[in-house]
């Protein structure tokens, strides 16, 4: 699984770690190992941009998920095109977002980023929670993802 991530948002984090819990997540959902993922980190003024953008709302957000449209993967050759694309998407994350979230929530904001990285994950392959259904099966499933991973790093 190739995941590439950049850090521009002016702020320190464990990026190894947020690698670590994309690709946990994205093993754990039995996405294909030729995947793509990009994740972006950005400051407050920046993410705030891409959601007024993208999503029609002012101010900054925790993390947006921008999925890859699937019809405009090249497939090579003797590939059938069924199946998931290579290229996921995007996942864009602001750290100053995470960390005051953190705070309210009486975690670290490491905890949050990867939390955020698995939510996105998700978002990209199809999850949503527009609707409480929805939701509980997402969160549910964020909330496995993250449990695994965290018992892992513990064990390792």
């Amino acid at each position: 699984m190739s995941i590439e991530i950049a850090n521009e948002s002016g702020v320190e984090v464990d990026t190894d770690a947020i690698l670590a819990v994309a690709r946990h997540a994205l093993d754990e959902m039995g996405v294909n190992p030729l995947a793509e993922l990009s994740i972006l980190l950005v400051d407050i003024d920046y993410m705030a941009e891409l959601n007024h953008r993208w999503m029609g709302s002012d101010g900054p957000t925790d993390v947006l998920a921008f999925p890859m449209d699937e019809g405009s993967v090249d497939h090579g050759p003797g590939e059938s095109g069924a199946g998931e694309p290579a290229l996921l998407g995007d996942i864009v994350l602001s750290p100053e977002v995470a960390a005051k979230q953190a705070t309210v929530a009486g975690h670290a904001a490491a905890d949050e980023l990867h939390l955020l990285t698995v939510h996105g994950a998700l978002h990209l392959l199809g999850y949503d929670h527009a609707e409480p259904e929805e939701e509980r099966e997402m969160f549910a499933l964020q909330n496995k993802l993250l449990h695994s991973w965290r018992a892992g790093r513990k064990a390792g």
